[in-house]
C-alpha cells in the first residue's frame, strides 16, 4: 500500500498516480463512530481546507469528514450511498470518502506521516 497521509481530525490521503488524492477516515475514527448507517458524499465543486465536505452517521453520532487541503472534488464514493457500512469492514479500501485534486500537490506531503498520526491517537487514548 502507498504512504498514507493523516490529518488531526482522523482523515486519511493517500496520492494517487493521476495527482488526485482519495480521502477516507480512519480506523480509529471509524471505530470511535461506531456501526456507520449513512453518508453524505461531497458536491463535485472546490473546497476550502476545514471545511466540511462530508458527513458520516453512525448509530452513535454524526461527524464532519473535513477537507484536509485547498482543492476540487472530482470524485465520490457511489458505493457508500448504498452500503455505508464499507466505511467499518474496510476504512482504508472500499470505504473511501472521495477524491480530490489539491491546489497544492506539495501540501500532501506535510500532512501527518503514520508515526506522527499513531503518536496523536495514543496522547487522545492517554486522555
Amino acid at each position: 500500500m502507498s504512504e498514507l497521509r493523516f490529518t488531526e481530525d482522523h482523515e486519511w490521503l493517500r496520492a494517487e498516480s493521476d495527482g488526485s488524492v482519495t480521502v477516507g477516515i480512519t480506523a480509529f475514527a471509524q471505530n470511535a463512530l461506531g456501526d456507520v448507517v449513512f453518508v453524505q458524499l461531497p458536491e463535485l465543486q472546490s473546497y476550502a481546507k476545514g471545511a466540511e465536505a462530508a458527513t458520516v452517521e453512525s448509530v452513535k453520532a454524526a461527524s464532519g469528514v473535513y477537507m484536509p487541503l485547498d482543492g476540487e472534488v472530482i470524485e465520490v464514493n457511489p458505493a457508500l450511498d448504498s452500503s455505508p457500512e464499507l466505511v467499518n469492514e474496510d476504512p482504508l479500501g472500499e470505504g473511501w470518502f472521495f477524491r480530490f485534486k489539491p491546489a497544492d500537490a506539495d501540501a500532501v506531503g506535510q500532512l501527518l506521516d503514520q508515526d506522527a498520526y499513531d503518536r496523536l491517537i495514543k496522547a487522545q487514548d492517554d486522555v
